[in-house]
């Protein structure tokens, strides 16, 4: 059974391991570029206390990485093992976005993902996404969404 918590110190591996097999299989897609949340420091994440993992059978297979805004809450990271696709755990990890957007009183939810990742353009609007723009930051070719909150 997959269950949804907040990551502790002992997840970085479980959170580094994932990112990583969630991520490589952009990376031709992209050229050379490695996809940045396969760079990031996840310790440095779950000390910040907005970092979220899925376990399933003691095993970090989905992690969900959020950054608070004045007017938004930015998902930043989301990510689920591929032998896991297809299981809901995606699915799951926008909704506690969304549960921790309305506990901070933030009317959306926004993130961006890359012009190249076409299964996620797909995606996002099935769970809520509207597209709000488009823009090359860098390398990076990101598409924009956002998620209205009601209620």
């Amino acid at each position: 059974m997959t269950v949804v918590r907040p990551a502790r110190p002992e997840d970085v591996d479980g959170l580094t391991a994932v990112a990583h097999a969630a991520f490589s299989p952009y990376i031709g897609r992209l050229g050379t570029i490695e996809p940045w949340p396969m760079h990031v420091d996840y310790a440095e994440k779950v000390a910040l206390g907005h970092t979220w993992v899925a376990e399933d059978g003691g095993e970090v297979v989905g992690l969900l990485v959020l950054e608070p805004h004045d007017d938004h809450l930015l998902l930043d990271i989301v990510g689920v093992a591929p032998e896991h696709h297809g299981t809901g755990i995606g699915t799951r990890l926008l909704g506690v976005a969304d549960e921790q957007a309305r506990a901070m009183g933030l009317p959306d939810v926004r993130l961006y993902t890359n012009v190249v990742m076409t299964e996620n353009l797909a995606y996002y609007p099935r769970h809520g996404y509207v597209e709000t723009h488009r823009e090359q930051i860098g390398p990076y070719h990101r598409v924009f969404f956002t998620k209205t909150l009601t209620g």
